[in-house]
């Protein structure tokens, strides 16, 4: 099992789907970081040699933008937005949609599960 990015690979498949397990990596940018690498796409990731692994891991490191470093640029510019009070980090503070979709129906995703009304305590009834 191949370890790049600080992420376990999974062998059983091709490298180019294998490698979209790391955060920031999608099957575009396998491609293109597989052809700077010089590594075959439809090989396996058990079938990987350790010099190309090596590969790998070094042009993902120069390129940057992978996991740890890509997700707290991510948390940084939601901060951002918060702190400076806009509609999207109000929206982003609130839980809500960010990209005007509608709220009325739908949404539930970011909303969370629908708050059930709570009956009244009845009242006794005075004899």
């Amino acid at each position: 099992m191949a370890r790049i990015a600080g992420v376990d690979l999974p062998s059983s498949k091709r490298i180019e789907i294998g490698l979209t397990y790391i955060y920031g990596i999608g099957r575009s940018r396998a491609i293109e970081i597989l052809g700077k690498a010089g590594v075959d796409e439809g090989i396996k990731v058990k079938d990987l040699s350790e010099d190309e692994v090596m590969r790998l891991q070094r042009l993902l490191q120069d390129e940057g933008g992978v996991e740890g470093d890509l997700r707290k640029e991510v948390a940084m510019n939601i901060k951002r937005l918060i702190e400076i009070g806009s509609y999207r980090g109000v929206r982003h503070r609130r839980g809500l949609p960010v990209r005007g979709q509608r709220t009325h129906t739908n949404a539930r995703c970011r909303k969370g599960p629908r708050r059930q009304a709570v009956a009244g305590k009845k009242k006794v009834a005075k004899k």
